[in-house]
């Protein structure tokens, strides 16, 4: 078992394929470290406790709000950021679609989206308004980041 000291800590993180060595305090958020440390600006803070999901990057598959989970706690796992999505379907869907207006959003549902499309393939419209719940826009009327998701689970992107 590792100890962590209240100064600095090395560790390492599997970011987007890669291991990223940094040196963080234990207090800093995943999000804080992506951004700062990593130069992985995508997520986003938006209200940093939770709520609008415009930090949310895939923890082994899963989305998860990376300004509620601490660095520390990603050791061992496999972080996805929107940098690492390779051109997944879920980004030509949003923009065949206009799934997004101003983009401050914008990589947090695609994570969480890209999330559903590979979990749950299958997912009807409910499944899919319940995991689109997890991320806020003030912008869109949520119409277009449903059509898009819709595409990409009917193999139409």
């Amino acid at each position: 078992m590792q100890i962590y000291h209240a100064g600095q800590n090395n560790i390492d993180l599997n970011i987007n394929n890669q291991i990223r060595s940094v040196s963080i305090r234990p207090s800093d958020t995943l999000l804080y470290v992506l951004r700062e440390h990593c130069g992985l600006t995508g997520a986003k803070p938006g209200c940093e406790n939770g709520d609008c999901g415009a930090c949310t990057v895939l923890i082994d598959g899963w989305p998860i709000k990376s300004c509620l989970m601490l660095a520390l706690e990603a050791v061992g796992h496999k972080i996805t950021t929107v940098e690492g999505l390779e051109n997944a379907p879920i980004q030509k869907a949003f923009v065949e679609k206009w799934g997004f207006q101003c983009g401050y959003c914008t990589s947090g549902f695609l994570m969480v989206c890209h999330a559903l499309a590979t979990i749950h393939p299958n997912a009807d419209d409910l499944v899919m308004e319940e995991w689109l719940q997890s991320n806020i826009c003030r912008c869109t009327g949520y119409e277009e980041i449903k059509e898009a998701v819709q595409a990409v689970l009917a193999n139409q992107v």
